[in-house]
């Protein structure tokens, strides 16, 4: 089992407030799970109106389906010009014994 965890900071420049950055990042976060079937959630800076940080996850039998998905999933969030991706770093979890 390969299981890679993919961390974005992300910037939402037109946000005034903390229910804005909630109202933007909302359909950004729905969007990747349902897209790209990972999983996703808000995991840090939720104090900051512009900014966000992201994490997805994926599992896999191959690593190269979850880089392929992680691939996938990074030129979507670029693609969005709401939001802008400062920072991405990716994970990989150690599951052999």
């Amino acid at each position: 089992m390969h299981i890679l965890a993919v961390v974005y900071d992300l910037r939402i420049p037109g946000c005034r407030s903390l229910k804005e950055r909630r109202s933007a990042l909302r359909p950004v976060l729905s969007g990747v799970a349902r897209r790209f079937g990972v999983s996703v959630a808000e995991t840090g800076t939720t104090d900051r109106w512009q900014r966000a940080e992201v994490g997805v996850a994926m599992v896999s039998g191959q690593p190269g389906h979850c880089r392929t998905q992680a691939d996938e999933v990074d030129r979507y969030l670029w693609s969005i010009p709401e939001i802008e991706v400062v920072d991405s770093a990716a994970h990989w979890l150690n599951t052999e014994a």
